[in-house]
Formats: C-alpha cells, structure tokens, sequence
C-alpha cells in the first residue's frame, strides 16, 4: 500500500543484520579457538546488500541482504609463548578485526538506520495530511 514504508523497511532489516554481523565480530576480537574448541580463530563476518527490486514501484527499489561472507583475511598473530594456543614458536592467532573500522562500520549503520526510520516518519505524516485534506 505505502511503498516508501516498504522500502525503509527493507533498509532497516539490512542494516540490523549488519549490526548483528559487527556485534559478532567485535564480541569475538580475542577469540581463538572454533566452535570444536581446535585453536583456529574466529573468522570476521561482513553483510554484502542488494537492490531487490520487489520491493517498491514505480522504478524505486528497497533493498535486501545478498549474503554473509567470511573474511578470508589472514590472522594477527602475537608473541604470547605461555598462552595455551600458542604455536611452537609462541605465536597466537588472532581474528583479523580492526576495532576503529567495526566502530565505523557500526556508526554508519546506525545512521543508515535512524535515516530510514526518519523516512518512514515523514512517509506516515505525509499520508496523515493527505488524508485530512481528503476527508
């Protein structure tokens, strides 16, 4: 009925799965070993968006997530030789997150996400307004 609701809508679906993705990613920065417990570590995640042109009409188009993908980035290792993951030559690998670029990534999310909910705002007063001129 409203496409610029469902367009936003999309939008803010997206963008919470982002979120997600970046929570994860900042809640496992140390960790470093797999689900099986094996010394391998935590493996980034980043959300990859779509046009998804069933959402909206009229040429505009809402958008949806396309996939998660794991980062194939190599490990930090750091010298820690009494850590019980360390190699033989004393080294721990570490996931590959960046702390500032999760920050980033979040903050511009959450932009995203109040931008759309501004949106949906003005969408809503918009159809309120027409329909007291209507009536």
């Amino acid at each position: 009925m409203f496409p610029a609701l469902d367009i936003s809508t999309s939008a803010l679906v997206a963008q919470r799965m982002r979120m997600n993705a970046i929570a994860s990613n900042l809640a496992n920065i140390s960790t470093t070993r797999n689900e099986q417990g094996e010394p391998e570590p935590y493996k980034p995640r980043f959300v990859m968006f779509q046009t998804d042109p069933s959402v909206g009409s009229h040429g505009a188009a809402g958008v949806r997530v396309s996939s998660v993908e794991i980062d194939q980035t190599p490990p930090r290792l750091k010298y820690e030789p009494g850590h019980p993951d360390a190699d033989k030559n004393g080294y721990v690998a570490y996931p590959a997150i960046d702390m500032m670029s999760e920050f980033t990534d979040a903050l511009e999310a959450a932009r995203a996400y109040e931008a759309n909910l501004g949106a949906m705002e003005i969408s809503k007063d918009l159809a309120q307004q027409t329909l007291k001129i209507i009536a």
